[in-house]
């Protein structure tokens, strides 16, 4: 049932976007159709490559994930959001590194295949803080070369804007990076600690060690 469930809510959202890209081709605007054609593609490739990573990935970051991508391209390109709407680059950005702060944690979790004493907690903390903050650095990079190569305008206002983005993207990895040490260390922060649970949960052939923990604790 939850997964009927999920399939149902990502094709909508899916629809939705598909629906607009048609929608805007058929009426001859190309540029929007394009913007909402790549909107889709990009929507669905973290479903596709979980499926290829045999990854089951929790409803909230599929959802979540969909929903950035549609603010950061759709609304954010196409309606040009980040010029009408001051705040929108700074909340995708602290949302986007939070994402990645939760990420690099599952992942460097994963390696010790869910042993919470391989390492210590603030250790795998600091780790997935980097990989955040990694991502962040190399997206600024991307930005500064389309910029140099394609004359295009990603970085605004040039080094200002760079510089406050670095500092949002490191924010936001540090606030993902906690939630992964809380969860180590036996605590709740909220949603992001339960979507931790949640991905592990969902993945525990990935997470060895800790299978048994989960099951003990009733979070199985």
């Amino acid at each position: 049932m939850r997964f009927l469930r999920q399939n149902l809510i990502m094709a909508v959202l899916w629809g939705l976007l598909l629906l607009a890209a048609v929608t805007a081709l058929v009426l001859g605007f190309w540029p929007l159709g394009f913007v909402a054609l790549a909107t889709f593609a990009l929507a669905i490739t973290p479903a596709i490559l979980a499926k290829r990573l045999d990854i089951t990935l929790p409803l909230p970051f599929l959802v979540a994930t969909t929903l950035f991508i549609f603010a950061s391209v759709f609304m954010g390109e196409a309606f040009n959001f980040y010029e009408r709407v001051w705040w929108w680059d700074i909340a995708l950005h602290g949302a986007s590194a939070i994402g990645f702060g939760l990420i690099g944690f599952l992942f460097v979790f994963m390696l010790f295949e869910g042993d919470r004493y391989a390492a210590p907690p603030a250790a795998l903390a600091f780790i997935a803080f980097c990989v955040g903050v990694t991502v962040g650095t190399m997206w600024e990079i991307f930005e500064f070369l389309m910029d140099h190569w394609f004359g295009l305008n990603m970085q605004k206002s040039g080094l200002d804007d760079t510089m406050s983005d670095l500092m949002i993207d490191g924010c936001g990895a540090l606030i993902g990076a906690f939630s992964g040490y809380v969860y180590l260390t036996d605590r709740s922060a909220g949603f992001l600690t339960v979507l931790i649970q949640q991905f592990i949960g969902l993945n525990k052939r990935f997470y060895q060690k800790s299978k048994d923990r989960l099951r003990r604790t009733g979070r199985d």
